[in-house]
């Protein structure tokens, strides 16, 4: 299990006050006909055309990075493969999500190659009372991509009902 799906569905009795939760991309999920992309063997160049809607706006030329940070990007890739594992993925975490008791909503950019917008609609279908929200014009990372839209969303599930 990867410590997000645990924090998810093990942790909820120590995390009370937690009142909701917006998954953005979230990995976890093993779907068959809708596979998360085997982001450690793909170059930059493959990360970035599968992460964005539009990857020459956020494209590196990793020749020209300063060392220090061609070496925190390494860094944050190994913590990543940790934390996750290498396939990102929890088999059993599907069947434990009906236990989430908390509002989630389920945010994913349309343009996600990384992890298809299928796995946010299987989040949504297996929590009970989940949103899922498709942004237009955004791919994995929507924080960067439209964060007006991102931030709109979250602060709209984040108000309390009136």
């Amino acid at each position: 299990m990867n410590r997000a799906s645990a924090l998810m569905t093990t942790a909820r009795p120590c995390l009370s006050w937690v009142s909701g939760v917006v998954l953005v991309g979230a990995a976890g999920l093993e779907i068959a006909d809708h596979p998360i992309a085997d982001f450690f063997s793909l170059t930059m160049d493959q990360v970035t055309d599968l992460s964005y809607y539009r990857p020459d706006a956020f494209r590196l030329d990793l020749d020209h990075l300063p060392e220090p940070q061609k070496a925190m990007m390494a860094a944050n890739r190994a913590a990543l493969e940790v934390y996750a594992g290498r396939a990102m993925a929890d088999p059993g975490l599907l069947d434990r999500l009906p236990s989430v008791m908390v509002p989630v909503l389920a945010i994913w950019g349309e343009a996600d190659r990384i992890i298809p917008a299928e796995h946010g609609r299987a989040y949504a279908r297996a929590i009970p009372g989940a949103r899922f929200l498709l942004l237009p014009e955004a791919g994995h990372l929507p924080q960067l991509e439209t964060p007006d839209r991102l931030l709109a969303a979250v602060l709209d599930f984040a108000e309390p009902a009136t």
